[in-house]
């Protein structure tokens, strides 16, 4: 995992010093799979979570109130069989792996997601922000 620095310590300067680009950049210098991808989550706008107008303060329900990416680990979960592989088998089935995992939240209503099959046609994923199909 490389270097195990703290994400709540900077040595030279209090936190509430540090601009944006330093907190990003400690996060993707944190470990050697703190900088990929580890999670994308695509959640509808009209999502059950987001519908309650509640802000749980809890990341299992607030990160279901909208789409998000996430740098840093993957989790085992999200590969297919991936609860019953060892480290070396999510890592050949692509899954990363950190000691970090920081969700970025997005999406709107006009969000609008088309995926590209392998035959180089498009199909529509989301559309005004909720799946659709």
């Amino acid at each position: 995992y490389g270097d195990h620095r703290d994400l709540h310590t900077f040595p030279t300067r209090r936190s509430s010093d540090l601009k944006e680009q330093d907190v990003l950049k400690s996060l993707v210098e944190f470990d050697e799979g703190s900088c990929y991808l580890g999670e994308v989550a695509l959640i509808s706008y009209d999502s059950p979570i987001k519908n309650t107008g509640i802000l749980f303060y809890n990341t299992l329900f607030d990160e279901n109130a909208s789409c998000h990416l996430a740098l840093g680990d993957a989790y085992p979960m999200n590969v297919k069989g991936g609860t019953e592989m060892t480290d070396e088998e999510l890592a050949a089935a692509g899954a990363n792996k950190s000691m970090t995992h920081v969700d970025f939240m997005f999406g709107s209503r006009q969000m609008h997601i088309e995926g590209i099959c392998q035959d180089g046609s498009t199909v529509t994923v989301f559309d005004h922000g909720n799946f659709a199909f």
